[in-house]
């Protein structure tokens, strides 16, 4: 097995343009001490399978002092570890390890938002007195008592709970226990660019800027207007739209200053989390030019609940190079979405097999990434209620999916309890379907999704045509997903058959096989699921 990670663009691109970044979320990752959660020993004792992957870098999910309200999302301390998850000199070492194996290291920042428990807000909701009083959002109620305006939180119902302290109501666009930063006062700012400072200092290589087009709120508090009727409405969240609450203009000074210190310290990489209406303009806006975030990413494959060519066209349609034009990131999974196989599933239930999803994947122009497990094919977990951890699932049930689906425990060792995860129980239930998935069962056969997921990657990293080039959409009948990268004279055709029935692949003629998925149907027909990487003959 190989233990090199990616080398990077072959044209003096910076290292981020077209990486593969390996999502790691902590707590189901690895555990060292048999606590039942993962830790921070656990992943530096796992970076030798996630360098094997010829990725570039690994995006670690918070591991911050937290009460775990929203299992590290809720941050009590951004300078320190959680002791579930470690210590400072673990996360040294762990950064260490990586940069030794290859990989660069993204740190998850939460800047929206901090713990109910932080100091900053304790001392803030103290009283209107304090230093620290406008450092979040607060609010006096309406003449009867009910909160300041409409706006609804993405979890729980109202974005407002009442404090007693200061008689207000303060603003939480999720948890209660999650209370809104107020970005229009610049102590804040300035206090949040001290946090990157210290991990800037302490070597890492980026951040993920988790939920950042909800940082700035507009500070007049009018209501938010009803969302259009043909939108699915299962929270209180999805009957508004969200004109008001987040997606605010301020918000592009905040990341200027953002960048400013990135480029202090060797172009650091900065990638945002977009969510909401205005995902795809709010990626271009907050990635123009060379002032704001390298890149960003929405869900619009996170949540999308089935593959067609259509939706695909209409995502990567904005992205076509244009000047000034910003670099997308795109994920088909991660540990707030479904696990793709299982959300692309086919009508009778049956997963989309793993390896038509990364060969697509990694075709796509921008950078990727690859959420743990699903090198291994991991479909989405089954968790009983009484298992669920998730606040959104628990308050939400049975509505929605819940995110517990796709953090159950990495497996490891098909043969051991828990899946080699852990000696003891794990803190999330260990899915029994995912045995047959373990990482020792696929390093055994050439054939396993684990050794093709490897294969991908390398494609990718290989091939400029597929790691920075242009993406150019082929005139394909449907189903069928065509289009051609290139860069120079590098040119690939890439074709995908996301149904279960062989089906013509005419534009192969004149085209070799570079990577085939999926069996062999002829020269020109892609068999069932199956997936065709091709160069000019």
């Amino acid at each position: 097995m190989t233990t090199s990670a990616g080398s990077g663009p072959q044209d003096g691109a910076p290292w981020w343009r077209g990486a593969t970044i390996y999502q790691i979320y902590p707590r189901s990752f690895a555990d060292s001490n048999g606590d039942g959660i993962g830790d921070l020993p656990g992943i530096t004792a796992r970076l030798e399978h996630v360098a094997s992957l010829g990725v570039d870098a690994v995006w670690i999910s918070p591991f911050f002092v937290s009460p775990m309200h929203d299992y590290g999302y809720d941050v009590a301390d951004y300078r320190d570890v959680d002791p579930q998850f470690g210590t400072l000199e673990d996360f040294d070492a762990l950064l260490a390890k990586a940069h030794a194996l290859g990989l660069k290291v993204l740190v998850d920042l939460v800047f929206a938002h901090t713990s109910h428990l932080h100091p900053w807000f304790m001392a803030s909701r103290s009283g209107a007195d304090d230093p620290h009083a406008d450092w979040y959002v607060w609010a006096d109620p309406r003449p009867d008592g009910s909160p300041p305006n409409n706006w609804q939180s993405v979890f729980t119902g109202p974005a407002w709970t009442w404090e007693p302290r200061r008689r207000q109501y303060y603003m939480h666009n999720f948890l209660p226990q999650q209370p809104q930063l107020n970005h229009h006062n610049s102590e804040v700012q300035d206090a949040l660019l001290d946090v990157m400072r210290f991990w800037l200092e302490r070597g890492v290589d980026g951040f993920r800027l988790d939920a950042i087009n909800m940082a700035v709120h507009n500070p007049a508090l009018p209501d938010n207007p009803p969302a259009p009727p043909d939108r699915p409405r299962n929270r209180p969240f999805d009957f508004q739209s969200h004109l008001h609450n987040q997606s605010q203009p301020e918000l592009l000074g905040f990341l200027e200053r953002l960048r400013a210190l990135a480029d202090g310290y060797g172009a650091a990489f900065l990638v945002g989390e977009i969510g909401g209406e205005w995902a795809e303009h709010e990626m271009k806006r907050y990635t123009a030019g060379e002032s704001r975030l390298h890149s960003a990413y929405s869900f619009a494959f996170l949540s999308a609940p089935q593959l067609s060519a259509a939706h695909l066209r209409e995502t990567l349609a904005g992205w076509n190079g244009e000047p000034d034009e910003g670099w997308p990131s795109w994920a088909f999974s991660n540990h707030d979405a479904p696990r793709v196989v299982s959300r692309w599933a086919v009508p009778d239930g049956t997963p989309l097999p793993a390896g038509l999803a990364l060969a697509l994947l990694i075709a796509l122009r921008g950078n990727i990434f690859l959420y743990q497990g699903e090198e291994l094919g991991l479909p989405q977990a089954d968790i009983p209620f009484a298992a669920l951890r998730d606040p959104e699932a628990i308050a939400n049930w049975p509505h929605t999916h819940g995110r517990d689906g796709a953090r159950t425990p990495m497996p490891w060792r098909h043969d051991a309890p828990h899946g080699g995860f852990s000696e003891a129980e794990p803190w999330l239930m260990f899915a029994p379907e995912h045995r047959a998935h373990a990482v020792d069962r696929q390093e055994a056969h050439s054939g396993s999704i684990l050794h093709v997921c490897r294969q991908l990657v390398a494609l990718r990293q290989g091939r400029p045509a597929l790691r920075t080039g242009s993406l150019e959409w082929c005139d394909a009948l449907p189903p069928l997903i065509a289009f051609d990268r290139q860069a120079g004279a590098d040119r690939l055709r890439c074709m995908f058959n996301p149904t279960p029935d062989p089906c013509p692949a005419p534009l192969l003629d004149g085209w070799r096989p570079v990577l085939r998925i999926g069996a062999d149907a002829g020269p020109q027909v892609l068999g069932p699921f199956g997936a065709i990487l091709a160069e000019p003959q």
